[in-house]
């Protein structure tokens, strides 16, 4: 018997149907998602601020500012109009037919448009320019004010952005075409799994949103990350100390030590084998030891910045000592490492005993945090006492907290471009290793980053000699002698270069100054194989007080700094002896590489 097709009409009558039918199983999900996290909001509302990022006081300040001008107000909502005149002509000039220049060009680099229709259709042509002039003019609006309090300005610039990139008619579904063009080809599917995406996400942020920014189920430390070979050879309460196996016959007679920062796990050096700077340094013939920090829970609440120097880059300094016998080595350390290794610095020259360390490597690091980029909004009084509070409850700050934080400062990559993906085109994150490091976050303890914070973002006190004490110490950073390699990226929104800079005006020892491309991540991981970012040298060993002053006297490079670093270590790293064998003196392997520690996840 023939199979009867279905008329035109009644293609029509079943494509309504099932897209009503998945309509429903979108309100019924979305329903029973609100009601869950309500309910969970309704048993912590004891906890919840209004204002948690202390903004409203700064905001009450601009209103007001703007309402006691009101010709400059008028100005700029006049400049506005022109504005919206101008792309009403222009469009209108499209429907008719014509061709018309762009008000606001399309900005390749602005993934958020990237979709045909953006350009195209004159419809989403006009609202993306649309957003696009409001944007602008919001953000100047309340950069032009004059008499606003430095950091009240900086909070203001940075949340009006936080909110013009939230409205972008991109992460909504009735003004994204891509997302339409999605819905209307899945009969609405495309809704019902990202719900589904969304609740998954409630569910393991535990009623909080985590946006899931990879395939969290595609790798696995010691399998497909963090693979360079290993043995854990010692371990306390902060950390466990990894030695890599060597791969050359011989190697150099100074050990090298790697810190990396205790925000994140110390696996961003070694993610693959084809970028992995651990694997690199091993292969040119250094004996490699890798701090990995501890995922610290309440048991740890009282672990102070004392702790974290003594347990940290002390221990670490004297299991080197009994595995290979030299009483010194090389330290390279990565951001908050880098802090934590100038002020062991000032600490062993106080103590007399610089000779511990023959050169130092600071990567992306600040020691004076006088301008610290837009970190420095999460930074006043009011915001760090709300953050004590929860800490005092539970004895560390949820990593999740901090991830948040940075997230912030990338939003339309970081947070939008997630949501419109996972949410709204109801596709599954793609598997990339960057970003399953960068959600492995960790815990602090909520001693060390109390005091962190107020000590070094809030009050600045690193860089006034002796203002400082670790361990009983008077830290002076003006004191340090080591030979010292300094590395900026340029477009680092967590340590901004200019900032890192100013280490060049401290430290009294010989001082290499390097400024690689890219920012905080790709700047600093960038394997010469790939021959992608270069990086700017001065041979000059003055230093001008201005950074700006410096680039204009710097040479481009072609690659990675990893190589130029090299040259400059072999200047420390002593002759070549054997390869040394994982483990030495009373210390023995304890687990192979990457170890326990770095497998804690929250």
């Amino acid at each position: 018997m023939t199979k009867k097709h279905p008329t035109p009409e009644e293609e029509q009558v079943n494509t309504a149907t099932e897209f009503a039918a998945n309509m429903a199983k979108v309100g019924e999900r979305s329903q029973r998602i609100m009601q869950e996290f309500l309910t969970r909001q309704t048993q912590n509302i004891g906890n919840i601020s209004i204002d948690p990022f202390n903004v409203s006081g700064a905001f009450m300040d601009l209103f007001a500012r703007l309402a006691a001008d009101p010709v400059g107000l008028m100005e700029k909502q006049m400049e506005l109009l022109q504005s919206y005149m101008q792309l009403w002509q222009s469009t209108a000039q499209r429907f008719m037919g014509g061709d018309a220049e762009p008000v606001v060009a399309l900005d390749a680099r602005d993934k958020r448009f990237r979709d045909v229709a953006w350009q195209e259709n004159a419809v989403f042509d006009f609202l993306r320019q649309s957003y696009l002039l409001t944007a602008r003019w919001m953000q100047h609006s309340v950069s032009d004010v004059e008499g606003m309090e430095p950091k009240d300005a900086k909070k203001i610039d940075f949340y009006t952005r936080q909110f013009v990139d939230a409205m972008s008619p991109s992460n909504f579904l009735m003004t994204n075409p891509e997302v339409l063009k999605a819905t209307i080809e899945s009969k609405g599917e495309n809704l019902v799994r990202g719900l589904e995406n969304m609740l998954e996400d409630l569910e393991r942020g535990k009623g909080s949103l985590r946006i899931s920014m990879t395939d969290f189920n595609a790798f696995a430390l010691g399998k497909n990350l963090a693979l360079t070979k290993g043995k854990v050879v010692y371990q306390n309460d902060l950390i466990q100390l990894i030695q890599y196996e060597a791969t050359t016959k011989e190697v150099h007679k100074t050990p090298l030590l790697v810190i990396p920062a205790w925000i994140n796990k110390f696996y961003i050096l070694d993610l693959q084998q084809e970028n992995s700077l651990v694997k690199w340094l091993v292969d040119q013939g250094h004996t490699v030891f890798v701090v990995s920090w501890v995922n610290p829970d309440e048991h740890l609440s009282e672990k102070s910045f004392d702790h974290y120097m003594a347990e940290g880059p002390l221990a670490a300094l004297d299991a080197i000592t009994e595995i290979t016998g030299e009483e010194s080595a090389s330290v390279m350390a990565y951001c908050l490492g880098g802090t934590l290794l100038s002020i062991t610095l000032a600490w062993l020259e106080a103590k007399g005993h610089a000779g511990r360390v023959k050169s130092a490597t600071y990567l992306t690091t600040m020691v004076d945090f006088s301008e610290a980029g837009e970190l420095s909004v999460f930074i006043d009084e009011e915001q760090i006492k709300m953050m004590e509070q929860r800490m005092s409850e539970t004895g560390y700050l949820e990593g999740s907290e901090m991830a948040t934080t940075f997230n912030m400062l990338r939003a339309n990559d970081l947070i939008w471009s997630f949501v419109v993906n996972n949410y709204l085109l109801g596709k599954d994150p793609f598997p990339f290793d960057l970003l399953y490091w960068n959600a492995d976050s960790t815990r602090m303890p909520a001693k060390m980053h109390s005091f962190y914070l107020r000590n070094m973002y809030q009050q600045n006190l690193l860089v006034s000699p002796g203002a400082l004490k670790i361990g009983g110490v008077p830290i002076d950073l003006r004191t340090i002698k080591t030979p010292s390699y300094v590395l900026s990226a340029r477009e680092d929104h967590i340590a901004p270069w200019k900032s890192t800079y100013a280490a060049t005006q401290i430290y009294s020892g010989d001082i290499r100054f390097v400024l690689a491309a890219s920012g905080h991540i790709a700047g600093v991981i960038n394997p010469p194989s790939k021959n992608k970012y270069c990086h700017w040298v001065s041979h000059d060993h003055d230093f001008p007080k201005s950074p700006d002053a410096w680039v204009k006297g710097a040479t481009e490079q072609a690659g990675s700094w990893w190589t130029d670093w090299d040259k400059w270590q072999a200047k420390f790293a002593g002759k070549k002896v054997p390869a040394r064998k994982c483990g030495g003196g009373s210390l023995k392997p304890i687990e192979d590489a990457p170890g326990s520690y770095v497998k804690v996840m929250v």
